[in-house]
């Protein structure tokens, strides 16, 4: 008989959703939304439940295009390779709130 070793599955470390925003660096709008983002993270203790990714849409049209941005800012929540959420134009930190809310701690 001969022995056959046994393979335990390989254990991949878990990846955080990542939160991707679309900017364009001329947008006041843009930089408030930025802080609306920093802000809901700081208030609930989540800064490590996403993973954060900013896109100029100026430098990477492309990726605008393949998430269907047509305006800015825009956030989208992609986990498990899928885009969970799209939030186009927060009109504030109750509103990000409540969009994120499946992903807040």
């Amino acid at each position: 008989m001969s022995a056959v070793a046994e393979r335990q599955p390989e254990l991949q470390p878990e990846r955080r959703p990542l939160l991707v925003f679309f900017y364009s660096p001329r947008s006041g709008r843009c930089r408030r939304v930025e802080g609306f983002i920093a802000q809901v993270l700081q208030r609930r203790r989540n800064h490590d439940t996403f993973e954060v990714v900013r896109v100029s849409v100026d430098r990477r049209p492309d990726l605008a295009e393949r998430f269907g941005i047509t305006q800015v800012p825009a956030i989208c929540v992609v986990e498990d390779r899928k885009l969970r959420r799209r939030i186009v134009a927060p009109g504030g930190c109750r509103q990000l709130e409540r969009e994120l809310e499946p992903w807040l701690k």
